[in-house]
């Protein structure tokens, strides 16, 4: 038997819901696997990023399970004070990229996290700049959440939704119609790191274990060996954010303009 569906927060969110659902439903199909797995509560989903539409299915996956998901949401979807309004009260947390104010998403996490919540995060902070679509270079902030709270980490590795938009893509590709599969896997293991101080190593290391799990579901999913080396975009010369084909820097630049500080919540997305 399945699960019930979730309580909607507010009539607002229900009719939200009730549009958007059907939509994502007639757009992509989605086979899911290891839904076991998958925590009802406090706990962070960690998934792999390929297409801005994947928090509409990846959303509608866990929803699916009976429960409302907290995903951390760029700061532009805020901008609207009505979808502001609605994001808040279903209990989505903003998110302000590479500015001093992303500490603030941070501290919301793991609030939401004590409250018993289900706090859904893209590790790599963006769209994967990878060339063949591999998860990238993952951001600290799930590690140091998962350290700071005992919160489990659960990996999701998804994929197939990037033939229906892929990345930075302007256009739908509905026809013909597209399918996903999402995979859960097993909760990452970092049972010898917690308690520990919080230095740079330890962080990295968590970091590198998570995102090593998410690999190792995506090359289920695709049939095919991830690169031993994952995609570093500030190696690459790219900014951090946006259309990297339109945003650039200087790799002899990198390092001094986009500052890694893992033992800092200010400078990675969480």
């Amino acid at each position: 038997m399945g699960r019930k569906k979730p309580v909607h927060p507010n009539l607002g969110f229900s009719v939200v819901v009730g549009t958007l659902i059907p939509l994502v439903r007639a757009l992509i199909t989605r086979e899911d696997r290891g839904v076991e797995k998958l925590p009802t509560s406090g706990a962070v989903l960690a998934f792999n990023h390929v297409s801005h539409f994947d928090p509409f299915v990846t959303g509608l996956f866990v929803y699916d399970q009976g429960i409302l998901p907290s995903y951390l949401v760029k700061e532009g979807l805020f901008r609207n004070p009505w979808l502001a309004k609605l994001l808040r009260s279903a209990g989505q947390i903003e998110v302000k990229r590479m500015t001093t104010d992303a500490a603030n998403a941070y501290e919301h996490a793991v609030s939401a996290l004590a409250e018993g919540r289900l706090v859904c995060v893209y590790p790599e902070g963006t769209l994967t700049r990878d060339p063949d679509l591999w998860p990238m270079r993952g951001k600290t902030g799930v590690a140091r959440m998962a350290l700071a709270t005992g919160a489990p980490v659960i990996p999701v590795g998804h994929w197939g939704v990037q033939e229906l938009l892929p990345p930075y893509a302007k256009r739908l590709r509905p026809f013909p119609r597209k399918k996903a599969v999402v995979q859960v896997g097993e909760p990452v293991d970092l049972d010898d790191l917690r308690g520990r101080e919080l230095t740079p190593e330890v962080i990295t290391e968590a970091t590198e274990r998570i995102m090593s799990a998410i690999v190792s579901l995506v090359e289920d999913l695709r049939g095919e060996k991830a690169p031993a080396e994952r995609f570093d975009p500030r190696r690459a010369g790219m900014a951090e954010i946006g259309d990297p084909s339109r945003h650039r820097t200087s790799p002899a630049e990198t390092p001094q303009s986009l500052p890694e500080q893992p033992q800092n919540t200010k400078d990675d997305d969480a």
